[in-house]
């Protein structure tokens, strides 16, 4: 009775173009069959059921077990733990750095942008690993001691110590109520267990973090300020002696979205942890495990733009209303063309920048990428996370109310999408990162540019914008309208991958909407003269 069919059971690798040439086109083609394998898996009807219940049923804190005793132990459905095992066993947390070959960050992204499709949550703790290897690297005697439980595909979810333990996760706690994204106005102290100090010493911490997601991880990254400075930690849950660190759960958040994951609020009374990087460089070790969540937020936010359109395209093909189709509609197909444009062009976006972290852990070529990544993480990471929510709203309103009861995926994903601009720096601190790489680092800003400029000729409104950034990159009055000029970036990045390798029906349109002056606040503006059921046809999954 005019119905859409479930959209269960089909490979969300196969049936995503764009993403398929782009795993090929950055160095990940070696990976194809087994990512692959991971979108067959992920788009059965099983693994959308495990996304649902481990939101359905959220974790629950145990602060003491019967007899009164401590335990500071979380519960989670074992849809949870399910999710977890295919991550790990597929190697989304640290597969890169037990295969480091070139292309091996493109085949994990392309995997990651996958479950994000499906579900967020678990994600949080295979992302934090994933970033926190190269930030502990820094440290050989500590990641040699981690290493072969960190590089193991095996998701061990009992709660012991991690010498016991056939594969762990790690997580990190940085914020605090008092500073938020200003983390050098942290006041959790550490001082010296014993008479050594310095990077690789045992410490005793005393404090509290704000947030702490992921409590049950193995292990932490933390912050506190050391008598050198603010430095970074490793503070594991359990002892060397197989007792339990003074790591105190004190509740867990009350979110909008990200419901399966656990964050919580959590006080360290004399905990033990072991210093990694000198005394006084916690940022600037830090930095490094920022940088790769970031990445994580432009994939997932892609990911989540990417099935919100999925859906409403599968919903209108199917759906009638008015005597045709709704996808034959006029403006229901300006819709899903605009929806299927900024999809494709986050997800150029996003597997251009893993191959930068491909290539600047591997290649010949690494410094270049690496400065190429340095700016363009903080571009991406501001406009996708900033794009997704109005994008999965707007596929939510294709599907009318079925799109807005909790059957659907739908309402899960739009409490799920702003939290990409939160995580990992808000709005303003990414924009003004951008500008701080522009003036401390500028040879950041020159690899964007000479990025950019391989579209150069192509179209002359990305011309236009290109003498346009350059013009305004040497304003010293930059701050007050950062956002502004962070968007023309996105846009211009965008533009030039689009118009370099996508096909001239999506590159033009993108192109004359976005860049050519005539693009509405909302979707559905497209110039009548697109190419609608070109863009829609390579984006469907029907």
């Amino acid at each position: 009775m005019n119905q859409p069919p479930p959209l269960v059971d089909y490979n969300l690798f196969d049936t995503n173009r764009a993403l398929g040439e782009a795993v090929r086109r950055e160095g990940g083609g070696w990976g194809e069959a087994t990512i692959r394998e991971f979108g067959r898996i992920v788009g059965t009807a099983e693994l959308q059921a495990w996304g649902a219940q481990s939101n359905q049923y959220p974790p629950v804190l145990r602060t003491h077990d019967r007899y009164g005793h401590r335990i500071d132990e979380v519960d989670f459905h074992p849809a949870w733990h399910s999710l977890l095992e295919l991550a790990c066993r597929f190697g989304l947390h640290t597969g890169p750095w037990r295969e480091a070959r070139p292309g091996a960050h493109v085949v994990r992204a392309a995997m990651f942008l996958l479950a994000a499709e499906n579900e967020y949550g678990h994600l949080c703790p295979v992302s934090m690993t994933y970033s926190v290897v190269p930030a502990l690297r820094k440290q050989p005697e500590l990641y040699q001691e981690w290493e072969p439980r960190l590089l193991a595909t095996s998701y061990d979810r009992r709660f012991r110590p991690a010498p016991d333990k056939t594969g762990v996760l790690l997580g990190m706690a940085m914020t605090e109520k008092q500073g938020g994204s200003d983390v050098r106005a942290n006041t959790t102290r550490a001082v010296p267990a014993g008479a050594t100090a310095g990077p690789g010493a045992e410490y005793v911490v005393t404090g509290h973090k704000w947030f702490c997601s992921a409590p049950m991880c193995d292990a932490f990254l933390v912050l506190a300020q050391a008598p050198g400075g603010l430095s970074c930690f490793l503070l594991p849950r359990w002892l060397p002696d197989g007792t339990r660190n003074r790591f105190f759960v004190q509740r867990l958040k009350d979110k909008l979205g990200n419901r399966s994951n656990a964050s919580s609020e959590v006080e360290f009374d004399g905990a033990h942890a072991w210093m990694v990087g000198g005394e006084g460089r916690g940022v600037p070790t830090i930095i490094e495990m920022a940088n790769h969540t970031r990445l994580d937020c432009v994939l997932s936010s892609a990911g989540m733009m990417r099935h919100a359109t999925v859906q409403a395209i599968h919903h209108m093909t199917h759906r009638a209303a008015f005597g045709a189709r709704l996808v034959d509609k006029p403006l229901a197909r300006n819709v899903l063309s605009d929806l299927a444009l900024e999809s494709e062009a986050a997800t150029v976006l996003a597997m251009r920048l893993a191959r930068a972290y491909a290539a600047s852990h591997t290649q010949a070529d690494g410094e270049q990428e690496a400065a190429f990544r340095r700016i363009g993480t903080a571009i991406a990471k501001f406009w996708l996370c900033k794009r997704a929510p109005a994008h999965v709203a707007e596929a939510l309103e294709c599907l009318g109310g079925s799109g807005y009861v909790e059957e659907s995926i739908l309402p899960r994903m739009y409490r799920e999408a702003p939290l990409n601009s939160i995580w990992e720096g808000s709005g303003n601190v990414i924009c003004l990162d951008v500008l701080r790489a522009m003036t401390r680092e500028p040879h950041t800003f020159d690899a964007l540019v000479a990025e950019l400029r391989l579209a150069a000729g192509a179209d002359r409104r990305l011309d236009a914008l290109l003498g346009e950034i350059e013009h305004d990159a040497a304003d010293p009055g930059l701050e007050g309208r950062a956002r502004r000029f962070v968007e023309k970036l996105a846009l211009a990045l965008q533009a030039s991958l689009l118009v370099r390798h996508a096909p001239p029906a999506v590159s033009d349109a993108f192109i004359a909407s976005r860049l050519g002056g005539d693009w509405g606040r909302g979707y559905g503006t497209l110039s009548p003269s697109s190419e609608f059921t070109a863009i829609i046809d390579r984006a469907r999954v029907d």
